[in-house]
Formats: structure tokens, sequence, C-alpha cells
């Protein structure tokens, strides 16, 4: 989806625009009583040190000039910039940065949302999407860590083990559904996509933030092991 079409959508009465390049947007907009920050990534953007930095300013602007504004992630990345400038400026460190922005925001009481709209890969969902108190896709999005070719490049297991694994377990597989399955996509969004960022908005602000992952997880049958090891330790802690 078009960013355009996607702002269109979601914010019928209007938005303003506080900065736009190919491949970054930020503004304001009203969704339902109040105002929220939306912080976009665009054109399967890169996450490299600027953009990063970038990102991570907008978050600390919001937190200091609008205390409690909840601030929504609008996310088509292709992951970290893989450029030798950015490795050796330690893209991991901006990267940090900018999740311990999100952090920050969130221990100072704004809500953290996040929708996928187009790509959603890798370092550059990590620091953003994965780091909301809920995460949302379009149907049509493509979430994924890594593809297959490359996991087997990095992890010298032959590609038609891990093809045979993903057709298992959707912890392998790329896509939206085996996000869900795996409790990190709380919902699917299609249709009127402005009334459910109002809804989600409103039914964060009603509830506990608490992580409730990989207990989704072990409902849907896409993490069977996560919630039930965890117990285990805190049991014996």
């Amino acid at each position: 989806m078009q960013t355009n079409t996607l702002l269109e959508q979601l914010f019928p009465d209007g938005w303003i625009l506080h900065a736009e390049t190919p491949e970054f947007f930020d503004g304001t907009a009203q969704v339902g009583p109040g105002p929220v920050q939306f912080i976009g990534t665009s054109d399967a953007a890169e996450v490299g040190v600027d953009l990063a930095l970038t990102m991570a300013k907008c978050v600390l602007d919001t937190v200091h000039h609008h205390p409690g504004r909840p601030i929504v992630f609008l996310l088509d990345t292709q992951g970290q910039r893989l450029r030798r400038r950015d490795e050796l400026l330690g893209l991991n460190g901006y990267m940090a940065h900018l999740a311990k922005c999100v952090e920050l925001a969130r221990s100072r009481g704004h809500l953290i949302l996040s929708l996928v709209y187009g790509q959603a890969v890798s370092g550059g969902y990590l620091t953003t999407g994965m780091m909301a108190d809920a995460c949302f896709a379009l149907a049509e999005a493509e979430i994924k860590v890594m593809n297959l070719p490359a996991m087997a490049r990095i992890t010298k297991i032959p590609l038609e083990r891990l093809e045979a694994l993903a057709a298992q377990s959707p912890v392998f597989s790329p896509g939206v559904e085996n996000y869900y399955r795996m409790g990190h996509v709380n919902t699917v969004w299609e249709g009127d996509l402005a009334g459910r960022l109002a809804a989600a908005i409103a039914g964060l602000r009603g509830q506990s933030l608490a992580d409730t992952r990989r207990e989704l997880g072990r409902e849907r049958g896409g993490r069977s092991h996560a919630a039930t090891v965890v117990e285990r330790v805190l049991a014996h802690a």
C-alpha cells in the first residue's frame, strides 16, 4: 500500500506532516479523542545510522513536547542498512539507541503501537515494531527476520532441511499469518483502518500492558513451548 493511501485510510480527518523524505515520514493526526504521533518508514527503507537517529529524535521530541501522546510506527522496511559506512560507525549501537528511546517513551506513559503496511525485515523492525506494546499488520504485508537461503548460509543448515522445518513450524517461516500464530502480531487489519486504530488505542488504555506474546503463541499453536519453559524457570527461580 502506498504511504498516502495508508494515511488517508488511517486518518480520514486529516493529518499534519512534520517531515518527509523518500524513506521516512512523521507527523500528527487526530484519532478518537486525542492526537497521536506517527513515525514511519516507506519504500522498503533501509535503516542505517542516519535514519535510526532521525527516528530516535522523533521519539524523544514526542516525549519532551507531548507527554503521554500515543506513538504509532507505520513500517515498510527491508531491514538494517548493510553498508560498510554504517557498520564502521557502529550501526548496532545506533539501533540500540533507537530501541532505548522507545522504551523510555513507554516508561513515561506513551502507548506504543506498530502497523506493518509493507515489509518488515530483521533489525529495521526489531527496534521499532517489535518494541511496541501491540503490533498489527495489513493482510498484504510481509514480515520476516531472514529468508531461508540467507539462513542456510549463516547456520550451515542445508536449505532443504530449513524448507522442511518451515513447513512444520511458523518459527522458520515468513508471512503475516505465521507471525500471528507465534503471537507477535495481535491482529491482522482489513477494512476500516481508522476504526481499527482507534479501537486498538482505546483497548490498550484500558488494559495491562504485560507482554502476552508467549501465551498467545501457545494458544495459537505457533510457539508451543516458550510460555511453558518460562513458567517452569520462574517457578524454580
